[in-house]
Parts: C-alpha cells; sequence; structure tokens
C-alpha cells in the first residue's frame, strides 16, 4: 500500500465512522508515512482535470473569485517554479503576509511542493513583530501584500521579496509567476519529518514561541481537525478566521482539503453579523466554524429569518457560554459543537457529529489522542493540566520549538505534554475548562477560575467582554476582580457597575464574588489574547499605592449588595 493510500484509509475510515465516536477512538490508527507530501501526493492526485469549485471568495461588495481544483493545481505548480527560478529551495522559510485573496492558497500549496517551510503572518504585525520574526526565523523569503510593503523597508534586505499586486521598484513581483511553468518537478522527496510550516504562538508574557511542524504533522494531523468539524466530500466550508493564525490552516486549508470540500471565504471590514448570516443563506454554506466572539454576535440577530442550509456548526479558540448554544439550537436546531487545540497541535478534544452535545464542555479525546490531567504533584487526576499522552505520539503533535531545543526536551521529552490549560473531566469522559495554569488564583483558600466568572458576567446585557484577575487583599489574600467592556448603549457608571455586580451574585457561588469592577480597555496581544499578566501587575501596583481608577466600583460602594444572594 503506498503512503497516500494509507493517508486516504485512515481518512475515510474516519468518513465511515463520522457519527460512531466510539468505532472511530477504537479503530483509528495514525497513518505510518515515511516519505509524503501533501500537496503533491493528495491534493493534485484529487484535484488533476477536477472542475469542482476548490475555494470561493466572497467580498463585501458582492464580487468574488473562484478557483476549482485543476486551476489551483496548475497555479500552485507555476507558483513553486517561480520560487524556485527566485532561489527557494527545500528547507528554506518563506515568511508569507497575506490577507484572503487566491495568491495565499496558490503560494501555500507551492511551498509544500517545494519543501520549503510557510511562516504565515498576520496582517496586523508591527515593524518591530516583523524584524524579529524575520531574524529570529532566518527567513529565506518574505511573500506579502503590497499594502503592508512599506512595513519591511530596512527589514527584509537580505530576503528574496516578492510583492503580491503592485509594482514596486526592488521587489519581485508575483504577477510574473503566471508565466512560470506549469509542470512542476519536486526533484526528490519529501520525507514525512521534514519541517513545513513555522508558526509563532502570540507570547503574552515573551517572545512568541517558534512553533514548528512536519510534512506529517500539519498535513496529515488534521484528520482530527476533519473529524471534529464532520467535513464531506461537497461540503462548502466557511471558517471564520484571519490569514497568518493557526486556525486558518486548520479549517481554511488543510481540513477542508484532506477531503475535497470547498473552502468559502467572505472577506468584510469590521465583522457584520446580519451581512454573514445573508451571505451564509445566498452561498449556501453547509459547515460553519466561527469564534466565540462571531457566535456571540450572530445571535444578537434574528437567526430565524435565516433560512440557511447549514448542516454542522463548530466552535473553537476559547469556551462558548452555554446561553449561546441554546440560542442557536431553538432558532435553527443544530448545536454547536466545541473543539480545542493549540498552535502545537491539531485538534485534540471536541464534540464530534451525531454525539450528545455537553453545553460548556471542550469535549471528548479525537481519534488518535489519548489525553489525562495531571495535576501539581504529576498525578494523574480529576482535574488538572490538560495533557497528551506521548506513547504512542500523535501525528498532529508539533516536532518542537525551533531554536529552542531546552523548551523542546522540557514539552516533548517526558510521557506528557502539557498545554498549560487546566481542566476537570467528569465519569462520561467530557473535559471541562478551569482556566490556565498560571490564571487561576486562590481566594480565602478557594480556588478561582477566571472562565467560571466571565462566563457569568458576558451573560449580563451589558457587558460584549470581561477578564477576571486577583486583586491584592488584606483579609483574603486576594479577591476577584473584572475588567469589563461595555456594549454600545451602556454607560460606565454606578448604576450600571451595581446591575452587573447584582446579576453575578444571583449566579456564582459565595466564594466566587465579583468585589471590583472596572470598566476599561483591553490589553491584547496581536492575536487577540488578553494579557492577563498586565492586567495583574498593573492592578498589584494600584492596590500597592491605595490608588483608584476614575471608573473602577468596588463592592462597599453599594450597600444594598448585602441582601443579594445565589438563586438556589
Amino acid at each position: 500500500m503506498s503512503d497516500l493510500d494509507k493517508y486516504r484509509a485512515a481518512r475515510d475510515l474516519l468518513l465511515k465512522h463520522r457519527s460512531d465516536y466510539a468505532a472511530a477512538r477504537r479503530e483509528f490508527r495514525w497513518p505510518d508515512l515515511p516519505e509524503f507530501n501533501w500537496a503533491l501526493d493528495h491534493f493534485d492526485d484529487m484535484a488533476r482535470a477536477n472542475q469542482s469549485t476548490a475555494l470561493r471568495i466572497v467580498d463585501e461588495d458582492g464580487s468574488e473569485e473562484v478557483r476549482s481544483f485543476e486551476a489551483l493545481r496548475l497555479a500552485s505548480d507555476r507558483a513553486a517554479n517561480y520560487l524556485r527560478e527566485l532561489g527557494v529551495q527545500r528547507g528554506d522559510r518563506l515568511l508569507v503576509m497575506l490577507p484572503n485573496r487566491v495568491e495565499l492558497w496558490e503560494i501555500m500549496l507551492a511551498a509544500i511542493k517545494l519543501g520549503a517551510v510557510l511562516s504565515p503572518a498576520t496582517m496586523l504585525l508591527s515593524e518591530a513583530d516583523l524584524k524579529d520574526r524575520i531574524e529570529r526565523g532566518q527567513m529565506r523569503a518574505v511573500i506579502v501584500d503590497d499594502t503592508c510593503r512599506e512595513r519591511f523597508e530596512g527589514l527584509a534586505g537580505k530576503c528574496i521579496r516578492v510583492c503580491v499586486g503592485g509594482s514596486a521598484e526592488n521587489w519581485n513581483h508575483y504577477e510574473d509567476a503566471a508565466q512560470a511553468d506549469a509542470d512542476f518537478d519536486p526533484k526528490g522527496v519529501t520525507r514525512a519529518d521534514d519541517p513545513c510550516v513555522l508558526y509563532f504562538t502570540s507570547g503574552t508574557t515573551s517572545k512568541p514561541k517558534m512553533v514548528l511542524h512536519t510534512q506529517r504533522s500539519y498535513p496529515v494531523g488534521h484528520l482530527s481537525t476533519m473529524y471534529w468539524i464532520g467535513l464531506q466530500p461537497g461540503d462548502v466550508h466557511l471558517n471564520i478566521s484571519s490569514p497568518g493564525w493557526a486556525k486558518h490552516a486548520w479549517s481554511c486549508f488543510f481540513a477542508p482539503w484532506s477531503v475535497g470540500a470547498s473552502v468559502f471565504i467572505y472577506n468584510q471590514g469590521a465583522f457584520n453579523a446580519a451581512r454573514t448570516l445573508e451571505t451564509l443563506v445566498r452561498c449556501e454554506v453547509t459547515t460553519l466554524c466561527a469564534p466565540p466572539t462571531a457566535w456571540r454576535a450572530l445571535i444578537l440577530q434574528d437567526l430565524k429569518q435565516y433560512p440557511v442550509k447549514l448542516r454542522e456548526l463548530v466552535s473553537a479558540g476559547e469556551p462558548l457560554n452555554p446561553e449561546v448554544i441554546e440560542r442557536v439550537r431553538a432558532a435553527w436546531g443544530m448545536e454547536i459543537r466545541e473543539g480545542y487545540g493549540q498552535t502545537e497541535s491539531t485538534a485534540m478534544l471536541g464534540n464530534p457529529p451525531g454525539q450528545s452535545v455537553r453545553y460548556g464542555s471542550m469535549g471528548r479525546p479525537l481519534p488518535g489522542y489519548a489525553m489525562e490531567l495531571i495535576n501539581t504533584d504529576g498525578q494523574i487526576a480529576r482535574e488538572g493540566e490538560v495533557s497528551v499522552t506521548l506513547d504512542p505520539r500523535p501525528a498532529g503533535l508539533m516536532a518542537g520549538y525551533a531554536g529552542d531545543e531546552a523548551r523542546t526536551q522540557k514539552a516533548l521529552g517526558g510521557n506528557h505534554y502539557g498545554t498549560g490549560d487546566v481542566a476537570t473531566v467528569d465519569d462520561d469522559g467530557f473535559y471541562w475548562f478551569v482556566g490556565r495554569t498560571d490564571d487561576v488564583f486562590k481566594s480565602s483558600d478557594y480556588r478561582i477560575s477566571p472562565f467560571e466568572l466571565e462566563s457569568a458576567l458576558v451573560e449580563h446585557e451589558a457587558v460584549t467582554e470581561a477578564a477576571v484577575v486577583e486583586s491584592p487583599d488584606p483579609k483574603r489574600l486576594c479577591v476577584p476582580k473584572a475588567c469589563v467592556i461595555l456594549k454600545p448603549g451602556f454607560a460606565p457608571n454606578a448604576d450600571t457597575a451595581l446591575s452587573i455586580l447584582k446579576f453575578t451574585r444571583e449566579r456564582l457561588a459565595p466564594y466566587q464574588k465579583i468585589r471590583i469592577i472596572e470598566f476599561c480597555e483591553l490589553p491584547k496581544t496581536v492575536s487577540g489574547k488578553i494579557r492577563r499578566t498586565e492586567l495583574r501587575s498593573t492592578e498589584a501596583a494600584r492596590r500597592a499605592a491605595g490608588e483608584r481608577a476614575e471608573l473602577e466600583f468596588f463592592e462597599t460602594d453599594f450597600p444594598e449588595l448585602a441582601s443579594v444572594r445565589k438563586k438556589a
């Protein structure tokens, strides 16, 4: 059996058991592929003479671009030959900074075919971010959209520089790739453990880590992602994610095309829920993956007014509040299924199709992943750090952290890979998110999970986003403080603070009481993750100085709270 046959046999088993979780877990094994190039072996084989839609990009103004599988096969062959002519060789690292445009998919396929290493970058990166990535990542080439080209001046002088869209001096123009030969010769074999993708994690406290995936770990590893989403041949799949993040590669590239589904992209500026819903209906999207922020915006619309053709609804990135799932189920008769993974992995946990959904649960271990919770004593427990068993090692786990052997050894040198997330597991094997290992804190000797408190906060009609951190307290060591962003139309005043405090007291246990509220902006990384360390340090400094922010409200400001108790 060829390596391609092994890959497809593993895929087909998951398709066969898409709604039989027990059978999929029992029978699935990661294929052993000594030599494998997903783009050359799988994609090209699937794409040859295939005129069905592989990629459809729709813009806000109604304009769109459509590419068949065959068209992308030929275009990526030309792109691979073009990059080779410029000097890009097997193993070279390519920083790719493009929005959702057709060329992004051509270049991703081309890089894999070449054996080059893709390093996707968000369009939001600053010049300092780019300098760090080019230098630490040892980039051989940068391929950038013309709209952000100026940010690279003075940064990439030693790199091969390719501009997409535009005709800048001293840059190569990607449009010339259209003249390259459409017959690509790989000139050698691709080993499954050859590097394929290099991601920079967001890094909330230090410089981003460089996560290295192989020609096996991402292309093959995303069979677990395909299974979790529930993708089938012929699906039209929309994933609301920006290029540059791992989730974009998860759901806008590897998972859909592993099964021959169509990747659908809706380009818009600021997220508009109504227009998104209209597009779902008009373009007959069948599977949708959206982050919690998008789902929370969507449920503000009257979903019953949109006759969608959707079959699968999934969410990832952070836990979703059960209220959101219930609102969608009431309107469409479908449940949003949550999944969990990291930049360092493919989908590890999830609620797959055909299974009962536990609202708020991360799900159960997906086929090919064995998971355990490890407590602070290093023992397997009912609550602890979400950890991947490394014997056998899942295909979807990273090769390691590039340029950091010590960190790689710490992460992968033992019996488990620890994710840094804390969860509990119930008797049925469902995992429940508690918080990050460095976010959980104690108040009056009670463990406080910020996520639980944040989940209660965002259910209030005025709250759009919240972050809970510990505030030093002389009696209780520390107490929960909520930093809150309000929805438009709500004033950041004492009345709003009192309303929120009353609301949360009715939904939280007494030891979980939020005792301070501050209306403020939340510091975030470029990927949108809240910089909790910054919030904690600011709070500690403020309490030490005895200062109080202008829009900060304490429970002691409201004597009437003494009569508010959690509902039975």
